[in-house]
């Protein structure tokens, strides 16, 4: 069974930081291109960052470029990111997305190509 769990979530000042973690399981996570996705309060589920299968390529939302930044570690199955000057607009609650690899694919950037979800962690940024 496969399963993505995400921490380290929580309450912070604006211009704080926060590491969020993934951790999966039931799948050989280098099979796999991963991401992250927020969803706010009220609003529709978007995209935030992703990287490869090794983590030669990363790309980020416009909105969180400069501040966020998106690793993983292959040998621990786990998918990382590390929130800096944290804004109130980036309170949401953050989802682990994983993408089956295959012949032509290398990225995730949109909803309808994740394989699999994690169930999210709040982040609330307070001003």
């Amino acid at each position: 069974q496969v399963q993505l769990v995400e921490s380290g979530g929580g309450l912070v000042q604006a211009g704080g930081s926060l590491r969020l973690s993934c951790l999966s399981s039931g799948l050989t996570f280098s099979d796999y291109a991963m991401g992250w996705f927020r969803q706010a309060p009220g609003q529709e589920r978007e995209f935030v960052a992703n990287i490869t299968w090794n983590g030669d390529n990363t790309n980020l939302a416009n909105s969180v470029k400069g501040r966020f930044t998106i690793s993983r570690y292959n040998a621990k199955n786990t998918l990382y990111l590390q929130m800096n000057s944290l804004k109130p607009e980036d309170t949401a609650v953050y989802y682990c997305a994983a993408r089956k690899l295959m012949i032509g694919t290398s990225s995730i950037s949109t909803m309808n190509q994740v394989t699999y979800w994690g169930k999210g962690t709040l982040v609330t940024v307070s001003s």
